[in-house]
């Protein structure tokens, strides 16, 4: 795995800056599921897929970041075949998980704001976890199925992946027969996987906007408005750069360029998520200071 070999100089600031993102990240997210778990005034849908979402994130960034990290310092990058068909097979399951996990939550926003009297009954427990089921199996098949596919190519040439994790493109690279139909069969599960949830959250912000524009309050529309403002950046974070790597015709492939985008959509957007919907929900930043002063009132006490 090449990686960053090319930057040795730089090795063991690289580790430090991206440990301490991965570090951030996980201590984010896990900050979102504690509270949302705690605080029974986030016993909401809302913020149940909120939890799955930072639960997702975590498992998203172990799958990648750890073995990135070691290979900042290891004077050997080799990765064996069941570990890399491993690690893409729960980044891409993960990853498709959490495109249809997103189109959930704008469909959550479009029932609570055009459907408010019906909401409690349409979201109810039972429904959102058969959402959370049959996404996460849609998920974990589609990946299933891509994995085999390209594992089952011979990789004769040259062993050297071009990037710091098992992606799809440069591994598909290495294969030393005619991919073609691969090809197209990676790019449909990645047109079905991308665009269909992302038209559907497309779909349910025009109703929401449309709603919102009703609303005569203006403090009315400003509090629906930020309901729905951090899942909006999220989504665009995240469909901008899986949209950027793996839907765009072969011919304008650049693994180095890929591999910076990557390293954006595998570090540095998973660690401004918690950030987004701290400081974008009110709720969550007042159930945050209720957790802390609980626990320090505790410690006080004792």
């Amino acid at each position: 795995m090449v990686g960053f070999s090319n930057l040795p100089e730089y090795a063991v600031f690289l580790f430090w800056i991206f440990l301490s993102m991965h570090m951030t990240t996980l201590l984010g997210h896990l900050a979102i599921v504690v509270v949302t778990l705690v605080d029974p005034s986030l016993h909401t849908p809302m913020y149940f897929f909120l939890r799955n979402l930072s639960s997702i994130e975590i498992c998203y960034t172990l799958v990648i970041v750890p073995k990135m990290l070691a290979n900042f310092l290891a004077k050997s990058q080799k990765v064996s075949l069941p570990e890399c068909a491993a690690q893409m097979y729960f980044f891409i399951a993960l990853g498709t998980t959490e495109c249809f996990l997103l189109a959930v939550m704008a469909y959550d926003r479009y029932v609570a704001i055009c459907n408010p009297l019906r909401y409690p009954l349409i979201m109810s427990r039972a429904l959102c976890y058969q959402l959370l089921a049959g996404i996460s199996a849609t998920g974990f098949t589609l990946s299933l199925g891509l994995t085999a596919l390209i594992f089952r190519l011979p990789f004769c040439g040259s062993h050297e992946i071009n990037h710091f994790f098992c992606d799809i493109p440069p591994v598909l690279f290495l294969a030393c027969s005619d991919t073609h139909t691969d090809e197209v069969l990676v790019f449909v599960a990645c047109l079905l996987a991308l665009l269909v949830p992302f038209l559907m959250i497309l779909t349910s912000y025009v109703f929401i906007a449309n709603s919102i524009l009703r609303i005569q309050c203006a403090q009315g529309r400003q509090k629906a408005f930020s309901t729905c403002a951090a899942h909006l950046i999220v989504a665009v974070l995240h469909y901008g750069c899986a949209i950027f790597i793996y839907i765009r015709p072969k011919a304008s492939y650049s693994l180095e360029q890929d591999k910076v985008v990557s390293l954006i959509y595998t570090n540095v957007t998973p660690m401004l998520y918690p950030v987004i919907y701290s400081l974008r929900n009110k709720e969550v930043k007042g159930a945050l200071k209720r957790v802390v002063e609980k626990r320090f009132s505790f410690h006080t006490d004792f």
